[in-house]
């Protein structure tokens, strides 16, 4: 037996009514971890809160935490037990007996348990809790980072109110209930419920972070808090779950004394200090003492200041408070004074402007927060980086798709424009056709075809009156209000044109009549009041259709500069051939307008009236003038007719004469005529007479041309044959 008991860890020795109020107080801490766990957990599901979401998380590893000190402290309890029945067996003398000599390690057994859980159970929890917190720490700290690297993201939580009541309820409960718990660890038996007092602190640090954001956010304004409270909880998973894995490695190499009771890994030492200030104090009274080589604890400086402390505290804040009372409004601002959730003038202004409902640059004096408030609306400078508070500088809402990024390189149709592109329903491009029944042209296109477009519509503006810009909508809701009407008016629009129209030949006119319809818009909040603002700019930029089809639209532009290029050319070709017809393309219409004239006159009266040959002869003294190829074909038809008419006259007057001689001898001019046939039948050619009685004829002819070869002598020798 005794050599048994060597392989179990020694025990501290406190009875087992102390280990019953160390369970007791396990089971509360549990209780009271699941009642906050799930009270955050139910906060992030219903407000949106992300950072919420990871304090549940943190918060339920709390429970594996206290769940295993339950445990612990229950076999604590159990040993105890089981050691006081064997001193009381002994004692009676009854282990004399042979029959408990052979039994007597098998009374152990709450001992090796023990044993067993310190030794696997606590390490393994411990390991457990510590790869949940790295493994969600890291897992949202990167998601939030791709969150936030979104243009279109937008973190506003909401029941900012119930974040700062529960923070507050998390800080107070968890440190109190710390401060209870470290003061029960300083007994040698309770030790570990200094892990216990760890996590408390842990939730009550959770508690106050969201209670600052909500605070900050609900008292002054600044948002920036609740946007790294995402951030915040996360690192602390991250540097606790590394903590309990230093823990574990140190405590593998650190030397323990005899029935030492193990230190649990997830027992933070970080958090343990803000769980016992005291220690800290001493801690720092003690180095402070070691410097000096004296007792500066004992010195009646210490001890006033150890005795007035409080009241310095005290004092301090409360000059911090009544410090709330004054504002200053910078030179750029213009902002509210809310007394009691009503906008009122300040108690008095040291210099500063008043206005009708508002505050001007100057030093003002109200009363105290949270009794007044002072309030100036946030905007977001043009680059992004910083939050100015402003009400004269010039804001920008994006209500389609957000500007490219900057840059050196153009950005062309096919390419994208920017990460978060909205694309608009928009008209298709309308068709002309022509009617068969009467002929008319008309712009038609299917109801069921629809165009898609990207349009970049920034809205420049200024806040004018800032009462009512404060009115017509809650803080942080102005600017969502503004872009979410905006937009609606902007799809609205883009709606009621066609991709055609926007593309092109609409441009100039929309930005007018976009303004136009925003201000409408915009004066219709707030009762009819308006939101206070004036808008300064309304632009159209880099229109184009969605990347995916941009090659389709090139390809239509194309054809369509291939159109005008085509007509163009008829164009062109219209006025070269009207010029070289008619000299001039005025004349040329004007020469087509009276031939339709004409046209019309000889369906009226006929092509034999004197009507139309009036009219003819208009059109042809018209094309005579004009000077071009029509006019020379005409003039030359007319010189032709002349010359032909004179032939003509000139062989009937030549037929006339032949007949009056012929009249007066008819014998004398057919001979006459037959030798002058004769004459032209023979000329150039060779005549052989020969006498009529001459029986036997024999001609040999040598047929060869009289003309061979060139005369050099002759100078147009040669002449015919070029």
């Amino acid at each position: 037996m005794n050599q048994q008991t060597r392989k179990i860890p020694p025990m501290n020795k406190g009875d087992y009514l102390t280990y019953r109020k160390a369970v007791s107080i396990s089971i509360i801490g549990l209780l009271l971890q699941l009642g906050l766990t799930l009270v955050v957990f139910f906060y992030s599901r219903i407000s949106g809160d992300y950072a919420a979401g990871g304090a549940a998380t943190f918060l339920a590893t709390g429970l594996i935490a206290w769940g295993l000190l339950l445990l612990v402290f229950d076999q604590h309890r159990r040993e105890r037990m089981e050691s006081m029945e064997a001193e009381q067996l002994a004692v009676s003398g009854s282990s004399a007996a042979s029959a408990f000599d052979t039994v007597g390690d098998d009374l152990h057994i709450a001992a090796r348990r023990l044993a067993f859980s310190y030794k696997w159970i606590v390490p393994g929890g411990a390991i457990l809790i510590g790869i949940i917190n790295i493994w969600v720490g890291v897992g949202r700290l990167s998601d939030w980072r791709s969150f936030s690297s979104n243009e279109s993201f937008v973190y506003q939580p909401s029941l900012v109110g119930w974040a700062l009541a529960i923070g507050i309820a998390l800080a107070v409960v968890g440190f109190v209930f710390a401060r209870f718990v470290s003061g029960m660890g300083k007994v040698d038996a309770w030790a570990n419920l200094r892990a216990g007092s760890a996590i408390s602190v842990a939730a009550a640090l959770i508690g106050v972070v969201m209670a600052v954001g909500g605070f900050l956010e609900l008292a002054v304004g600044i948002h920036a808090f609740v946007l790294w409270s995402p951030m915040i909880i996360p690192i602390g998973m991250i540097i606790f779950g590394i903590e309990i894995g230093l823990n574990l490695l140190l405590d593998v190499y650190r030397p323990r004394k005899p029935g030492e009771v193990p230190r649990p890994a997830f027992d933070s030492r970080l958090l343990g200090l803000l769980a016992a200030p005291d220690r800290i104090a001493e801690n720092v009274g003690e180095a402070v003492n070691y410097q000096f080589g004296i007792d500066v604890t004992s010195t009646w400086f210490y001890q006033l200041l150890s005795r007035w402390i409080a009241g310095f505290i005290i004092a301090g804040v409360a000059v911090g408070w009544l410090m709330s009372s004054l504002v200053v409004v910078e030179p750029h601002e213009r902002g509210l004074i809310i007394t009691n959730g009503v906008i009122s003038k300040p108690l008095f202004s040291l210099g500063g402007d008043t206005g009708e409902g508002d505050v001007g640059p100057g030093l003002h004096v109200k009363w105290p927060w949270p009794i007044s408030r002072y309030e100036t609306p946030l905007v977001v400078s043009v680059d992004g980086d910083d939050a100015v508070q402003t009400t004269t500088g010039v804001r920008i809402l994006n209500l389609a798709s957000h500007p490219p990024t900057p840059g050196s390189t153009p950005i062309l149709w096919t390419e994208s424009h920017t990460g978060v592109e909205r694309l608009n329903i928009v008209r298709p491009q309308l068709a002309v056709v022509s009617d068969s029944d009467d002929g008319v042209q008309r712009e038609t296109s299917s109801v069921a075809e629809l165009s898609l477009l990207a349009v970049e519509v920034p809205v420049h503006y200024v806040i004018r009156n800032v009462k009512l810009f404060d009115q017509f909508a809650a803080p942080g809701q102005r600017e969502n209000m503004l872009k979410q009407l905006g937009q609606r008016v902007v799809t609205q629009y883009l709606g009621e044109l066609s991709i055609n129209e926007i593309l092109a030949t609409h441009r100039t006119q929309m930005p007018l009549q976009l303004k136009t319809r925003l201000e409408d818009a915009y004066g219709q909040l707030n009762g009819g009041e308006g939101t206070g603002i004036e808008i300064l700019f309304v632009g159209i930029n880099g229109v184009h259709p969605p990347t995916k089809v941009a090659p389709s639209f090139e390809r239509v532009i194309s054809a369509l500069q291939n159109r005008e290029s085509l007509i163009e050319e008829a164009k062109k070709f219209q006025v070269t051939t009207l010029t070289e017809i008619a000299g001039t393309v005025d004349l040329a219409q004007e020469i087509n307008d009276k031939l339709v004239t004409l046209e019309d006159t000889r369906r009226a009266y006929g092509s034999g009236s004197s009507e139309y040959t009036a009219a003819e002869f208009e059109v042809q003294k018209l094309i005579e003038r004009a000077g071009g190829e029509a006019g020379e074909l005409i003039l030359a038809a007319g010189a032709s007719r002349w010359v032909r008419h004179m032939s003509e006259r000139g062989r009937a007057s030549l037929l006339q004469g032949q007949q009056e001689a012929y009249l007066a001898s008819p014998e004398l001019y057919r001979s006459n005529m037959y030798f002058s046939a004769l004459l032209e039948a023979m000329k150039e050619s060779r005549v052989y007479l020969t006498p009529a009685d001459l029986e036997s004829l024999k001609v040999r002819l040598e047929l060869q041309d009289k003309q061979v070869g060139t005369d050099v002598f002759d100078a147009e020798a040669g002449a015919e044959s070029q």
